[in-house]
Protein backbone atom coordinates (compact mmCIF):
# COMPACT_ATOMS: atom_id res chain seq x y z
CA UNK A 1 0.00 0.00 0.00
CA UNK A 2 1.49 3.44 -1.22
CA UNK A 3 1.64 6.67 1.04
CA UNK A 4 -1.10 8.35 -0.74
CA UNK A 5 -3.61 5.36 -0.36
CA UNK A 6 -3.57 6.05 3.72
CA UNK A 7 -4.83 9.89 3.10
CA UNK A 8 -8.11 8.36 1.59
CA UNK A 9 -8.17 6.03 4.89
CA UNK A 10 -11.90 5.92 5.81
CA UNK A 11 -11.90 7.40 9.61
CA UNK A 12 -14.06 5.04 10.81
CA UNK A 13 -15.87 4.27 14.73
CA UNK A 14 -16.09 1.76 16.63
CA UNK A 15 -12.89 0.16 15.31
CA UNK A 16 -14.74 -1.10 12.33
CA UNK A 17 -11.74 -1.19 10.13
CA UNK A 18 -8.26 -3.44 8.97
CA UNK A 19 -5.45 -1.68 6.97
CA UNK A 20 -2.96 -3.44 5.10
CA UNK A 21 0.65 -2.61 4.69
CA UNK A 22 3.99 -3.74 3.25
CA UNK A 23 7.29 -3.34 2.14
CA UNK A 24 7.25 -0.29 4.57
CA UNK A 25 8.77 0.64 8.25
CA UNK A 26 6.05 1.21 11.65
CA UNK A 27 7.47 2.99 14.30
CA UNK A 28 6.30 4.99 17.41
CA UNK A 29 5.95 8.51 17.54
CA UNK A 30 4.38 10.41 20.39
CA UNK A 31 1.33 8.77 20.90
CA UNK A 32 0.66 7.56 16.93
CA UNK A 33 2.13 5.43 14.93
CA UNK A 34 4.09 6.29 11.85
CA UNK A 35 4.10 4.53 8.15
CA UNK A 36 7.47 5.05 6.74
CA UNK A 37 8.46 4.33 3.38
CA UNK A 38 10.36 5.88 0.30
CA UNK A 39 8.02 8.86 -0.37
CA UNK A 40 7.67 9.76 3.79
CA UNK A 41 6.09 9.28 6.60
CA UNK A 42 2.24 9.53 7.65
CA UNK A 43 0.42 9.14 11.23
CA UNK A 44 -2.22 5.91 10.96
CA UNK A 45 -5.20 5.95 12.99
CA UNK A 46 -4.70 2.76 15.22
CA UNK A 47 -8.06 4.36 17.60
CA UNK A 48 -10.39 3.79 14.30
CA UNK A 49 -8.50 0.37 13.44
CA UNK A 50 -9.83 -2.92 14.88
CA UNK A 51 -6.38 -5.26 12.53
CA UNK A 52 -3.60 -4.22 11.46
CA UNK A 53 -2.47 -6.52 8.31
CA UNK A 54 1.43 -6.66 8.07
CA UNK A 55 2.41 -7.69 4.81
CA UNK A 56 6.40 -9.10 3.29
CA UNK A 57 9.29 -6.53 3.74
CA UNK A 58 7.04 -4.68 6.79
CA UNK A 59 9.11 -3.50 9.99
CA UNK A 60 7.32 -2.53 13.32
CA UNK A 61 9.13 -1.23 16.15
CA UNK A 62 8.48 -2.79 19.95
CA UNK A 63 7.09 0.88 21.32
CA UNK A 64 4.40 0.92 18.11
CA UNK A 65 3.41 -2.55 18.93
CA UNK A 66 2.93 -1.53 22.19
CA UNK A 67 0.84 1.32 21.41
CA UNK A 68 -1.34 -0.88 19.19
CA UNK A 69 -1.52 -3.34 21.83
CA UNK A 70 -3.02 -1.06 24.40
CA UNK A 71 -5.53 0.60 21.56
CA UNK A 72 -7.04 -2.52 21.23
CA UNK A 73 -6.20 -3.41 17.78
CA UNK A 74 -4.65 -6.68 16.99
CA UNK A 75 -2.03 -6.88 14.73
CA UNK A 76 -1.56 -10.27 11.82
CA UNK A 77 1.15 -10.86 10.34
CA UNK A 78 0.37 -12.42 6.79
CA UNK A 79 1.70 -13.20 3.20
CA UNK A 80 1.84 -11.16 0.27
CA UNK A 81 -2.08 -9.49 -0.55
CA UNK A 82 -2.97 -11.40 2.85
CA UNK A 83 -2.99 -14.70 1.29
CA UNK A 84 -1.44 -16.38 3.72
CA UNK A 85 -1.56 -16.15 7.76
CA UNK A 86 1.27 -16.69 9.55
CA UNK A 87 0.93 -15.07 13.34
CA UNK A 88 -1.17 -13.12 15.40
CA UNK A 89 -0.49 -10.44 18.37
CA UNK A 90 -2.54 -10.74 21.66
CA UNK A 91 -5.86 -9.51 21.42
CA UNK A 92 -7.85 -7.01 23.87
CA UNK A 93 -9.46 -8.56 26.85
CA UNK A 94 -7.93 -10.51 29.83
CA UNK A 95 -11.02 -12.17 30.98
CA UNK A 96 -11.50 -15.30 30.15
CA UNK A 97 -15.06 -16.55 31.08
CA UNK A 98 -15.79 -17.02 27.15
CA UNK A 99 -12.87 -19.37 26.66
CA UNK A 100 -14.02 -21.68 29.64
CA UNK A 101 -17.36 -22.06 28.64
CA UNK A 102 -15.98 -22.50 24.54
CA UNK A 103 -13.79 -25.26 25.74
CA UNK A 104 -16.65 -27.04 27.55
CA UNK A 105 -18.59 -26.77 24.73
CA UNK A 106 -16.26 -28.27 22.26
CA UNK A 107 -15.21 -30.82 24.76
CA UNK A 108 -18.81 -32.43 25.31
CA UNK A 109 -19.95 -34.14 21.56
CA UNK A 110 -23.80 -33.63 22.49
CA UNK A 111 -23.20 -29.76 23.17
CA UNK A 112 -20.65 -29.59 20.41
CA UNK A 113 -23.33 -30.93 17.95
CA UNK A 114 -25.38 -28.42 19.16
CA UNK A 115 -23.66 -25.46 18.37
CA UNK A 116 -22.85 -26.83 15.03
CA UNK A 117 -26.35 -26.92 14.25
CA UNK A 118 -26.89 -23.84 15.20
CA UNK A 119 -24.35 -22.72 13.42
CA UNK A 120 -25.83 -24.25 10.62
CA UNK A 121 -29.30 -22.49 11.28
CA UNK A 122 -27.96 -19.19 11.16
CA UNK A 123 -25.96 -20.21 7.63
CA UNK A 124 -29.05 -21.16 5.75
CA UNK A 125 -31.97 -20.31 7.67
CA UNK A 126 -32.77 -23.61 8.09
CA UNK A 127 -33.26 -25.65 11.39
CA UNK A 128 -31.99 -29.19 11.11
CA UNK A 129 -33.37 -32.12 12.98
CA UNK A 130 -31.47 -32.98 16.21
CA UNK A 131 -30.67 -36.85 14.74
CA UNK A 132 -28.59 -35.44 11.87
CA UNK A 133 -24.96 -36.49 12.05
CA UNK A 134 -21.98 -33.89 11.52
CA UNK A 135 -21.20 -35.37 7.79
CA UNK A 136 -24.72 -35.54 7.07
CA UNK A 137 -24.25 -31.71 8.11
CA UNK A 138 -21.01 -30.93 5.98
CA UNK A 139 -22.99 -32.73 3.29
CA UNK A 140 -25.94 -30.47 3.38
CA UNK A 141 -23.88 -27.49 3.48
CA UNK A 142 -21.39 -28.37 0.91
CA UNK A 143 -24.64 -28.29 -1.69
CA UNK A 144 -25.65 -25.54 -0.06
CA UNK A 145 -22.56 -23.68 -0.78
CA UNK A 146 -21.72 -25.25 -4.22
CA UNK A 147 -25.79 -24.17 -5.37
CA UNK A 148 -24.96 -20.72 -3.99
CA UNK A 149 -21.75 -19.75 -6.01
CA UNK A 150 -23.37 -20.81 -8.84
CA UNK A 151 -25.84 -18.86 -8.29
CA UNK A 152 -24.08 -15.68 -7.58
CA UNK A 153 -22.25 -16.38 -10.69
CA UNK A 154 -25.40 -16.11 -12.89
CA UNK A 155 -25.90 -13.04 -11.09
CA UNK A 156 -23.01 -11.34 -11.86
CA UNK A 157 -21.99 -13.26 -15.62
CA UNK A 158 -18.87 -15.10 -14.35
CA UNK A 159 -18.30 -18.57 -15.19
CA UNK A 160 -17.81 -20.57 -12.12
CA UNK A 161 -16.30 -24.02 -12.29
CA UNK A 162 -15.46 -24.82 -8.57
CA UNK A 163 -13.12 -23.95 -5.89
CA UNK A 164 -9.54 -24.83 -7.26
CA UNK A 165 -6.51 -22.92 -6.64
CA UNK A 166 -2.67 -23.80 -5.69
CA UNK A 167 -1.91 -22.66 -2.60
CA UNK A 168 1.84 -22.82 -3.64
CA UNK A 169 1.36 -21.13 -6.46
CA UNK A 170 -1.13 -18.41 -6.39
CA UNK A 171 -0.93 -17.11 -9.91
CA UNK A 172 -2.12 -20.14 -11.01
CA UNK A 173 -5.50 -19.69 -10.26
CA UNK A 174 -8.12 -18.22 -12.45
CA UNK A 175 -9.20 -14.47 -10.97
CA UNK A 176 -12.64 -15.74 -9.28
CA UNK A 177 -10.76 -18.20 -7.38
CA UNK A 178 -7.58 -15.39 -6.58
CA UNK A 179 -10.79 -12.89 -5.80
CA UNK A 180 -12.48 -15.49 -3.25
CA UNK A 181 -9.18 -16.35 -2.26
CA UNK A 182 -8.44 -12.59 -1.44
CA UNK A 183 -11.61 -11.69 -0.14
CA UNK A 184 -12.05 -14.63 2.64
CA UNK A 185 -8.44 -13.78 4.28
CA UNK A 186 -9.63 -10.63 5.18
CA UNK A 187 -12.14 -11.84 6.28
CA UNK A 188 -10.67 -14.12 8.64
CA UNK A 189 -8.24 -11.48 10.04
CA UNK A 190 -11.14 -9.36 10.38
CA UNK A 191 -12.77 -12.62 12.63
CA UNK A 192 -9.46 -13.71 14.12
CA UNK A 193 -9.96 -10.25 16.00
CA UNK A 194 -12.65 -10.31 16.91
CA UNK A 195 -12.31 -13.27 18.38
CA UNK A 196 -9.13 -13.28 20.21
CA UNK A 197 -10.50 -9.49 21.37
CA UNK A 198 -13.06 -11.05 23.01
CA UNK A 199 -11.26 -13.65 24.61
CA UNK A 200 -12.32 -17.00 22.74
CA UNK A 201 -9.78 -19.40 21.55
CA UNK A 202 -8.71 -19.25 18.16
CA UNK A 203 -8.06 -22.99 18.32
CA UNK A 204 -11.43 -24.62 19.20
CA UNK A 205 -13.79 -24.50 16.56
CA UNK A 206 -16.71 -26.73 16.38
CA UNK A 207 -17.14 -27.80 12.78
CA UNK A 208 -13.35 -26.89 11.58
CA UNK A 209 -11.07 -28.86 13.87
CA UNK A 210 -7.00 -29.50 14.22
CA UNK A 211 -5.75 -26.09 13.50
CA UNK A 212 -5.36 -22.80 15.48
CA UNK A 213 -7.29 -21.28 13.27
CA UNK A 214 -10.12 -23.53 13.38
CA UNK A 215 -12.68 -21.28 15.12
CA UNK A 216 -11.91 -18.35 13.01
CA UNK A 217 -13.25 -20.37 9.84
CA UNK A 218 -16.15 -21.51 12.23
CA UNK A 219 -16.82 -17.92 11.81
CA UNK A 220 -15.81 -16.69 9.26
CA UNK A 221 -18.04 -19.20 7.15
CA UNK A 222 -20.81 -17.36 8.92
CA UNK A 223 -20.75 -14.01 6.55
CA UNK A 224 -19.16 -15.78 3.40
CA UNK A 225 -21.82 -16.11 1.04
CA UNK A 226 -23.38 -12.64 2.26
CA UNK A 227 -19.95 -10.85 2.20
CA UNK A 228 -17.22 -11.54 0.53
CA UNK A 229 -18.01 -14.29 -2.11
CA UNK A 230 -21.03 -11.74 -4.05
CA UNK A 231 -17.38 -9.13 -4.03
CA UNK A 232 -15.17 -11.49 -5.26
CA UNK A 233 -17.40 -12.21 -8.27
CA UNK A 234 -18.20 -8.26 -8.30
CA UNK A 235 -14.61 -7.66 -9.14
CA UNK A 236 -13.91 -10.43 -11.39
CA UNK A 237 -17.01 -9.59 -13.71
CA UNK A 238 -15.53 -5.92 -13.78
CA UNK A 239 -12.38 -6.70 -14.84
CA UNK A 240 -10.21 -4.95 -12.12
CA UNK A 241 -6.76 -4.64 -13.20
CA UNK A 242 -5.25 -5.61 -9.50
CA UNK A 243 -7.76 -8.00 -8.44
CA UNK A 244 -6.60 -8.18 -5.23
CA UNK A 245 -6.41 -4.19 -4.76
CA UNK A 246 -9.59 -4.19 -5.70
CA UNK A 247 -11.43 -6.73 -3.28
CA UNK A 248 -9.57 -5.52 -0.04
CA UNK A 249 -10.84 -1.93 -1.34
CA UNK A 250 -14.25 -2.88 -1.34
CA UNK A 251 -14.00 -5.64 1.27
CA UNK A 252 -13.30 -2.77 3.53
CA UNK A 253 -16.15 -0.75 2.36
CA UNK A 254 -19.07 -3.76 2.61
CA UNK A 255 -17.17 -4.70 6.33
CA UNK A 256 -18.12 -1.24 7.29
CA UNK A 257 -21.59 -0.93 5.71
CA UNK A 258 -22.73 -4.24 7.30
CA UNK A 259 -21.30 -3.05 10.27
CA UNK A 260 -19.34 -6.74 10.65
CA UNK A 261 -17.19 -5.86 13.90
CA UNK A 262 -20.06 -4.79 15.46
CA UNK A 263 -22.21 -8.47 14.96
CA UNK A 264 -19.59 -11.06 15.34
CA UNK A 265 -18.97 -11.54 19.20
CA UNK A 266 -22.71 -10.60 19.65
CA UNK A 267 -23.41 -13.69 17.16
CA UNK A 268 -20.97 -15.68 18.90
CA UNK A 269 -22.10 -15.43 21.93
CA UNK A 270 -25.50 -16.36 20.91
CA UNK A 271 -24.32 -19.56 19.29
CA UNK A 272 -22.23 -20.74 21.90
CA UNK A 273 -25.60 -19.65 24.18
CA UNK A 274 -22.33 -17.52 26.93
CA UNK A 275 -23.96 -17.05 30.13
CA UNK A 276 -23.53 -13.35 32.21
CA UNK A 277 -19.54 -12.72 32.81
CA UNK A 278 -18.88 -13.13 36.58
CA UNK A 279 -15.62 -12.73 36.74
CA UNK A 280 -13.49 -10.26 38.31
CA UNK A 281 -12.74 -7.04 35.46
CA UNK A 282 -9.53 -7.73 34.71
CA UNK A 283 -9.49 -5.68 31.99
CA UNK A 284 -8.82 -2.71 34.17
CA UNK A 285 -6.36 -4.41 36.05
CA UNK A 286 -4.66 -7.29 34.11
CA UNK A 287 -2.42 -8.09 37.11
CA UNK A 288 -5.10 -8.88 39.40
CA UNK A 289 -5.04 -12.71 40.17
CA UNK A 290 -7.96 -14.98 39.93
CA UNK A 291 -9.94 -17.06 41.79
CA UNK A 292 -8.79 -20.58 42.17
CA UNK A 293 -10.54 -23.65 41.33
CA UNK A 294 -13.27 -25.29 43.26
CA UNK A 295 -13.67 -29.12 43.61
CA UNK A 296 -17.09 -30.10 43.22
CA UNK A 297 -19.47 -33.39 43.03
CA UNK A 298 -18.05 -36.64 43.71
CA UNK A 299 -14.38 -35.43 44.65
CA UNK A 300 -15.87 -33.24 46.54
CA UNK A 301 -17.65 -35.54 48.57
CA UNK A 302 -14.60 -37.87 48.29
CA UNK A 303 -12.26 -35.10 50.17
CA UNK A 304 -14.73 -34.52 53.12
Amino acid sequence: MKLRDLHTLPQLRDSLSYLYIEHATLQRYRQSVEYVDELGRVAIPIASLSVLLLGPGTSISHEAVKLLAQNGCTIVWTGEDASHFYAQGLGETRKGHRLLQQAALVSDPRLRHEVARRMYAFRFDETLDPDVTLEQMRGKEGVRVRSAYQHIGRRYGVKWHGRRYDRGNWDAANPINRAISAANALLNGLCHAAIVSGGYSPGLGFIHTGKQLSFVYDIADLYKLEVTVPIAFQVVALRAENIELEVRRRCRAQFTEVKLLERILPDIDALLQITQDTMPDYDADGALPGPLIQDTGAQAETEE
